[in-house]
């Protein structure tokens, strides 16, 4: 007998409730090139959000959950998991989750713990909760992935390594907005992007992050899951794929057979850079506010390290009146104030003293 890769749950389950949220504060990338590049080429990508110096994945990730339960509609109480996926968490021990599980009126009891898969860390937590209310564990669970920037001043990374958060409340499939109908994982040791313990920041293997880690494991992912699911891209009305840049996931969207439409409605990074714990998640957030139920949606994140998390989900009719319970992706996008580099530089402490 074939092995079969993609899992599902043992009863059906979905997302109930999500949440974004996106810092004000944006630095035009413009305003980097002047500063690192003589004033040359900026790329694609118009500007980044950046937290401000009040913020950090911690605060980022409550008020995504927030917004979440507040679709969710239900009482924090009633949550049995609260997990929090980051490569940024503010402190290198002591989890953000208890943090996060505290500020939304989640605690005492609730199982609490912190992921880490660089920009997959978000989708490890969602699959995770997926599979604790699926096994009859828990009623409902809230997975997050949320990121500050941690780009090196001068690395290309400064061009769109962002800040923002995702939040997803998993409940049964009788009360969810979209219902999970199966994921899968596809993981290799590949050293695309690293960070040793006590570096301030990462490091990265240049054009090596492309084709054998980022283009091989989302293209994995995503054509097993939809082979053994039996669907094709004309199957979907929309596909979500990881965005460390515009040009990395409209290119792999066509090489798996999906049109520039089907693309286009997630693809954030373009607007505010979106490398980070819930880039993926966040385009499917911003998804969600504008899809219709009945329609069919493909989600593929991407981690450095490296692996991929592919999810299918079906929209039911319950998504449309929750949406106006919290502020949608783009409010977020559309509330903004400009900083220059010198701004940037003091709020996301780059300059170590």
């Amino acid at each position: 007998m074939e092995p079969r890769w993609t899992m599902q749950t043992a009863r059906p389950v979905g997302i109930i409730g999500y949440g974004s949220y996106i810092p004000m504060y944006r630095l035009p990338n413009a305003e980097i090139a002047r500063v690192w590049s003589d004033g040359g080429a900026s790329g694609p990508i118009k500007e980044k959000a950046v937290a401000g110096p009040d913020e950090d994945t911690v605060t980022i990730s409550i008020e995504a959950a927030r917004n979440a339960l507040a679709r969710a509609g239900i009482d924090p109480q009633q949550l049995r998991a609260v997990w929090v996926g980051s490569e940024s968490h503010p402190y290198a021990v002591k989890p953000s989750s208890t943090i996060v599980a505290e500020a939304v009126g989640a605690s005492p009891y609730i199982s609490a713990a912190d992921t880490q898969f660089a920009c997959k860390a978000g989708t490890e937590a969602l699959q995770m909760a997926l599979g604790f209310v699926g096994s009859g564990m828990a009623e409902y669970a809230l997975a997050i992935g949320a990121d500050t920037a941690q780009g090196r001043p001068g690395d290309a990374l400064e061009f769109t390594a962002a800040s923002g958060g995702t939040a997803f409340v998993v409940g049964p499939a009788e009360e969810a907005l979209a219902v999970c109908k199966g994921s899968l994982s596809y993981v290799t040791d590949t050293p695309d992007f690293w960070r040793r313990a006590y570096q301030h920041y990462p490091s990265h293997g240049g054009r090596f992050t492309g084709e054998p880690a980022y283009f091989q494991h989302i293209e994995s992912a995503a054509r097993a899951i939809m082979d053994e699911m039996g669907l094709q891209p004309a199957d979907f009305a929309y596909a979500v794929f990881h965005q460390p840049n515009t040009k990395y996931p409209q290119e792999v969207g066509k090489r798996l057979g999906f049109t520039p439409e089907q693309i286009k409605p997630g693809l954030l990074s373009g607007v505010v850079g979106n490398s980070y714990a819930g880039a993926a998640i966040a385009g499917f957030s911003a998804v969600l506010d504008i899809a219709e139920p009945g329609q069919r949606v493909l989600l593929v994140s991407f981690g450095s390290g490296a692996g991929s998390d592919a999810f299918i989900w079906e929209l039911t009719e319950a998504l449309p009146a929750r949406r106006d319970r919290a502020p949608q992706v783009q409010a977020y996008i559309q509330r903004r104030q400009e900083i220059d580099y010198g701004l940037y530089a003091r709020y996301r402490r780059k300059l170590l003293v």
